[in-house]
């Protein structure tokens, strides 16, 4: 985890991906339960996202909301956009981003808008390739946010000047 201070919980604005009924067969007959995945931010850079399971779904949200708070990342940023295009993955899942010109806007499914938005990017445009399952696509969709590096960071590791890079 990339180090994230100066982070009120003030400042943090949730919102809810999805929320699941899942159920567990026991002896007695079924025991029904929710799972929440939650994503958090503070539109500036900082995005994280939780799951939270319990048997009433307000339970669970809270729980997920805490989780997330405990998973915050920074991300870079290039004004209002990402600086260069990226493909996020974890497990079977894979996401496409893009950086788009000023007034574009987000173009982009449910469960990555809500993590481009929370992180604050506001010119962007994503694919989610093979899997759509919400938990994964948000794992990968922030996989690939932390795998972003300005043009100087990859000048220094290839020993480069910025103007070879560009």
């Amino acid at each position: 985890m990339i180090s994230v201070d100066n982070v009120s919980a003030k400042e943090l604005k949730e919102r809810l991906v999805s929320v699941n009924r899942v159920s567990k067969t026991v002896k007695g007959g079924r025991v029904l339960k929710f799972s929440a995945l939650v994503v958090v931010g503070n539109g500036k850079g900082v995005v994280g996202f939780g799951l939270g399971k319990a048997s009433e779904v307000p339970d669970a949200v809270r729980k997920a909301i805490e989780n997330a708070k405990k998973n915050l990342v920074r991300i870079l940023l290039k004004g209002s956009t990402i600086p260069h295009e990226i493909i996020g993955a974890f497990s079977a899942a894979r996401v496409f981003m893009k950086p788009a010109g000023a007034g574009t806007g987000v173009i982009a499914g449910g469960t990555v808008r809500a993590v481009v938005e929370a992180a604050g990017i506001k010119d962007v445009r994503t694919k989610i390739l093979k899997s759509n399952n919400p938990c994964n696509v948000v794992r990968a969709t922030v996989e690939g946010l932390k795998a972003l590096r300005t043009a100087s960071e990859v000048a220094k590791i290839r020993m480069k000047s910025v103007r070879e890079i560009l």
